[in-house]
């Protein structure tokens, strides 16, 4: 009788019924760590969130406990880094509204596309032409900088489908110049005098994370903190039609044998839906609350499932190019958007 239970439970491990549940399991437990870890003091202090948590957690496990587990967890976290992602960006839609992309005016719109587009188009012909990196890893770079970081950076992954090392790759760079960004721009703030209001629209114009923008606005201010915001929100917004476009031209490049049959993100799609509906229902709050809470979880699931598949020896064989190209596009958009902000739209 013992031996049959023992020998049943040996069955259940290496063929469950649903394959995906320990990983997933696994990778939740992680993400919950993350987000209670994060939310300390001192994490928020300095702008460490849950997704930067994430990353490193699933790259430390991902390269000593993960690869003896492989076999029993890959499919769940697949899944996380995966169809997870994709219900995390369309929940992504609550934390905006028209009505505040309205706020900061036509100006503050067309600074974060122009910002967006030369930003993004900058970094990949630096990183294909210059520094020779592939097609994928420059992509991903100028997603992550040019509009909403390593969120950015996982959206796009779903419609250009790189490698996880590429991705984290990507993700570091994110990490690296939005942290660096933190610290450089309240002493820019200090030295040239700005006003609360502008200095709001060009730290949201140019930095690459949410939770690093607010830091940045925060230091200037409630007004600065909340022209930041909604500066920045303009910028996330522009992710759909951004995936949409780049859908299409991916499309073109690799359905040779079906000319133009497009592979339309409807993530994406539904990205914009939901900031639609959220732009003309309120929510009550518990349950506002509670979905932008199940957003955190989905999206640092999903850092994290990256992490678990990323193997480091892939990221050390990308070199230096990734952040020399990443350090370039944050010298762009601190110097870019200076211009941008400030001598070609000077009115807003």
């Amino acid at each position: 009788m013992s031996n049959r239970f023992s020998h049943s439970l040996w069955l259940m491990f290496q063929k469950p019924r649903y394959p995906q549940l320990p990983g997933v399991i696994v990778v939740t437990v992680l993400a919950v760590i993350c987000l209670t870890v994060s939310a300390q003091p001192w994490f928020r202090q300095y702008g460490i969130s849950a997704l930067t948590l994430g990353i490193l957690v699933g790259l430390i496990l991902g390269n000593t406990w993960y690869p003896r587990f492989a076999r029993q967890l890959d499919s769940g976290t697949d899944v996380a880094k995966g169809s997870i992602l994709r219900v995390a960006i369309i929940l992504y839609g609550l934390k905006i509204s028209f009505q505040q992309i309205a706020e900061v005016g036509f100006d503050g719109v067309l600074t974060a596309l122009l910002m967006m587009l030369t930003t993004f188009a900058l970094t990949l012909f630096l990183g294909v032409r210059i520094f020779k990196l592939d097609r994928h890893t420059a992509i991903l770079i100028g997603a992550g900088s040019s509009i909403c970081g390593a969120a950015a950076v996982l959206a796009t992954e779903s419609v250009i489908r790189a490698k996880s090392n590429q991705v984290s790759v990507a993700v570091a760079t994110v990490v690296i110049f939005g942290t660096l960004a933190m610290f450089v721009y309240p002493i820019i703030y200090t030295r040239l005098g700005l006003a609360p209001w502008q200095f709001g629209i060009y730290a949201g114009s140019t930095i690459h994370e949410v939770a690093q923008v607010l830091v940045v606005g925060n230091s200037a201010g409630e007004l600065a903190a909340a022209s930041a915001i909604i500066e920045k929100m303009s910028r996330v917004m522009m992710l759909a039609p951004f995936l949409l476009i780049l859908s299409m031209h991916q499309s073109r490049q690799s359905h040779q044998d079906h000319p133009g049959r497009i592979t339309i993100p409807w993530f994406a799609i539904l990205f914009v839906a939901v900031s639609g509906i959220h732009s003309l229902i309120s929510l009550p709050i518990w349950l506002n609350r509670f979905l932008l809470g199940l957003d955190n979880l989905l999206l640092t699931m999903a850092m994290i499932g990256l992490g678990l598949k990323t193997h480091l020896r892939a990221v050390r064989e990308a070199g230096l190019k990734p952040i020399l190209l990443a350090g370039c596009a944050f010298g762009f958009l601190m110097i870019g958007g200076y211009i941008l902000n400030f001598v070609l739209l000077p009115g807003h």
